[in-house]
C-alpha cells in the first residue's frame, strides 16, 4: 500500500543543514497496522508526513497503492491525499467555530459528485455514528472532552472511506482509559480493512499493532513483527 525507497529528508537554512531521515526503505502492506517509535526528534512525524504526501523527500521515491508519486504536482498530490488517506493528529486540529458535524464534513468539501449536498451530510453522520458520537453532532469542540475530540478527528479521517489512515500520536493527549478506547477504534477500522500507520511513544500501544518500526536519529534501526495477529499476506 505504501512503499518508500531510499528516502532522505534534509532541512536547510542559510547557516545549518539537518538530516531528518537517512536512507529509509519501508513497505507497508495492505491491511497492515504498523506503529513507529523512537525518541523525540528522531524523524517519526517527518516520516509520517512523507507517507501522507504532506511533505516531499529530499531524495528517494514514494509509491502509494502501486502509483509512483514522486513526480506528482501539488494538485495531483492533493487529489490523491483526499481520495486515499485519512489523517489523525495528536492535537485534534478541529475548527472551534464549526459544529462537530461540520468539522467531519470538511474533507468532503473538496470532492464532487456523490459527496455533494445531502450525501455529504449523510456520510458525515455515518462516520460520527461509527465512533459513537451521533448524540454530539450539533456540539462544538469546546463542549467536548479530549477523548471525544479525538473521536471527532477519527470520524473526519474516515468520512471519505480512505484506504490508508495515518495517526500521529493519536493517544498522546489522552489518559490511559481514553487512549485504550481510541486504539480499540483504530483496531476495529483495521479489522474492517483499513491500512494504518501510527506514530506513538507508548510501547504498550505499539505492541497492540501488527508491526513495530523503530527510528533513531532519522535512521530505521528495527522492524519487528509483534503478536497482535498479522493479516493474511503480510
Amino acid at each position: 500500500m505504501i512503499q518508500l525507497t531510499n528516502i532522505e529528508k534534509v532541512y536547510r537554512t542559510s547557516t545549518i543543514e539537518t538530516l531528518a531521515l537517512n536512507n529509509v526503505n519501508l513497505t507497508i502492506r495492505k491491511g497492515e497496522f504498523a506503529s513507529i517509535m523512537g525518541p523525540s526528534g528522531c524523524g517519526k512525524s517527518t516520516l509520517l508526513n512523507i507517507m501522507g504526501l504532506l511533505d516531499q523527500p529530499s531524495q528517494g521515491t514514494i509509491t502509494i497503492d502501486g502509483q509512483p508519486v514522486t513526480s506528482y504536482k501539488d494538485k495531483e498530490l492533493a487529489r490523491l491525499r483526499n481520495q486515499k488517506i485519512g489523517f489523525i493528529f495528536q492535537s485534534f486540529h478541529l475548527i472551534n467555530d464549526l459544529s462537530v458535524l461540520d468539522n467531519v464534513e470538511i474533507p468532503l468539501l473538496y470532492r464532487t459528485g456523490e459527496s455533494a449536498g445531502k450525501s455529504r451530510r449523510e456520510m458525515a453522520k455515518a462516520a460520527l455514528e461509527r465512533v459513537g458520537l451521533s448524540n454530539r453532532m450539533k456540539h462544538f469542540p469546546s463542549q467536548l472532552s479530549g477523548g471525544q475530540k479525538q473521536r471527532v478527528a477519527i470520524a473526519r479521517a474516515i468520512v471519505g472511506q480512505p484506504e490508508i489512515i495515518l495517526a500521529d500520536e493519536p493517544t498522546g493527549n489522552l489518559d490511559s482509559a481514553m487512549g485504550n478506547e481510541i486504539l480499540s477504534i483504530l483496531q476495529q477500522l483495521n479489522d474492517e480493512g483499513s491500512t494504518i500507520v501510527m506514530v506513538t511513544h507508548d510501547e504498550a500501544m505499539a505492541k497492540r499493532t501488527h508491526r513495530l518500526i523503530r527510528l533513531f536519529d532519522g535512521t530505521q534501526v528495527a522492524d519487528t513483527l509483534v503478536s497482535a495477529g498479522i493479516p493474511a499476506g503480510v
